[in-house]
């Protein structure tokens, strides 16, 4: 079983930044890929940026490209996700997921989430 936590959210203004963390546990954490992903009220969940461990190839949505970083630390299992120049609209809860490998169309585990929000 893979457990994910995330931290570091918050308020804060347009234009500031903030930088989630998501740490990974289980008895032998690996993944295929590691992504973010965000919920605003009334909204569906979407697509933020993707990280993949072998490469490790990253992968962004077009509304954060340029203003968001997704990283790692294998060694730690730790995937980061930098955001900058934040906007109201990135207000939502943000998901870390896991999948776990290549094979599987999905993600398989996910965390239970992080409030950012962002004040204009």
């Amino acid at each position: 079983q893979v457990q994910l936590v995330e931290s570091g959210g918050g308020l804060v203004q347009a234009g500031g930044s903030l930088r989630l963390s998501c740490a990974a546990s289980g008895r032998t954490f690996s993944y295929y890929t590691m992504g973010w992903f965000r919920q605003a009220p009334g909204k569906e969940r979407e697509f933020v940026a993707s990280i993949r461990r072998s490469d490790p190839s990253t992968y962004y949505a077009d509304s954060v490209k340029g203003r968001f970083t997704i990283s790692s630390d294998n060694a730690k299992n730790t995937v980061y996700l930098q955001m900058n120049s934040l906007k109201p609209e990135d207000t939502a809860i943000y998901y870390c997921a896991v999948r776990s490998a290549a094979w599987r169309n999905e993600y398989d585990y996910w965390g239970q989430g992080t409030q950012v929000t962002v004040s204009s």
